[in-house]
């Protein structure tokens, strides 16, 4: 069998088969969605030499044909140029959307889950990033790891409210690109599938009955269930 012509690189933590960058997720759920064969690079934190070629230093960097990609949403336009068929983005308005759910997610979504997933992302990571993540986290959080989520039930109960728009939606379409799957699901799968993988118990409603629970699940188990066999700190 030929090797994968696309190479990914991709967080990891001390596990180099734990994967939780959400925007990471976003294009190896691109790559499953078109079928196409792609290689990942486990990468850390503190690894900024092993992508210096591409002028930056975080990830997801794609490497395809001797060409050099980053940036979650280049790189998911650059696939649907190069590999048109099964298109992610679809249509200037199938665009515009993503861009929408894109802004949410960075700005509503993640804020809210970030204080609940960070300690747990801190006891997974490899013990060359831990200085790292504490120092540039402390200072994101305005202060120590023992302040970055005071209130868990707060914390939980904002995630809730954050998520009502989606549950609504998903009340009347199986997902947010109709019948099937497109880049705005895949960016707000993204997000949820970083807590799932690194948190010790869950904390958002990707488990049991419910809208979002029905679609989450159905993400899970698309494109032969890649994303279902990633690992994660519970083992599941």
């Amino acid at each position: 069998m030929a090797e994968p012509s696309i190479k990914l690189y991709d967080l990891a933590g001390a596990d180099p088969d734990l994967r939780f960058s959400p925007p990471c997720w976003r294009i190896k759920m691109t790559l499953a969605h078109k079928g196409i064969p792609f290689e990942t690079v486990p990468w850390r934190f503190t690894d900024k030499d092993v992508i210096a070629f591409s002028g930056q230093g975080r990830v997801p960097v794609l490497v395809c044909g001797g060409r050099e990609v980053h940036e979650s949403w280049d790189i998911a336009r650059y696939l649907d140029e190069t590999y048109p068929d099964k298109p992610v983005m679809g249509d200037a308005a199938a665009r515009a959307a993503a861009r929408f759910v894109k802004a949410w997610v960075e700005t509503v979504v993640q804020p809210v889950i970030r204080p609940l997933v960070l300690e747990d992302i801190y006891d997974c990571i490899h013990e060359k990033d831990k200085d790292y993540f504490l120092e540039s986290r402390t200072k994101a959080m305005g202060g120590p790891i023992e302040q970055w989520c005071p209130d868990r039930l707060a914390a939980r109960a904002a995630v809730d409210a954050a998520l009502k728009p989606l549950a609504e939606t998903l009340s009347d379409v199986t997902y947010l690109g109709g019948n099937e799957p497109n880049f705005s699901d895949y960016i707000v799968f993204s997000v949820l599938q970083w807590a799932r993988v690194v948190m010790r118990e869950p904390v958002v409603p990707t488990e049991g009955d419910g809208p979002i629970a029905a679609w989450f699940g159905h993400l899970l188990e698309a494109h032969g269930g890649f994303a279902a066999q990633s690992p994660t700190v519970r083992g599941k």
